[in-house]
């Protein structure tokens, strides 16, 4: 019995695009495993990723160092990180509530 060619075609562009998922998913895996979510250091719209309610991805931070705006960085140095709407003046590895607006 021959395949035929819709059959073989649609088999082809599964496979492809499966492949192409699965490429594509590995840098963050990668990113991820390197890095750590620092909230209160994204400045405007550079987030990288959900920034509280009404938000839906990377991009939508309101303001400069929203509190629950994150941003991936070097793990280690979230801590470090100014930010000067966090209650302790650094990047915080949760969600808080900013203590004054950015100026």
């Amino acid at each position: 019995m021959k395949a035929s060619i819709p059959a073989v075609s649609a088999a082809s562009l599964a496979l492809a695009l499966g492949a192409a998922l699965s490429l594509a998913s590995a840098p963050l895996t990668a990113q991820a495993a390197d890095n750590e979510k620092c909230f209160g250091v994204a400045l405007k719209g550079k987030n990288d990723c959900a920034a509280g309610p009404g938000t839906t991805c990377a991009g939508t931070a309101k303001v400069d160092y929203q509190g629950n705006a994150w941003k991936f960085v070097p793990t280690g140095t979230c801590e470090k990180t100014a930010s000067p709407t966090s209650p302790t003046g650094f990047g915080q590895l949760q969600a808080f509530e900013e203590t004054k607006q950015a100026s």
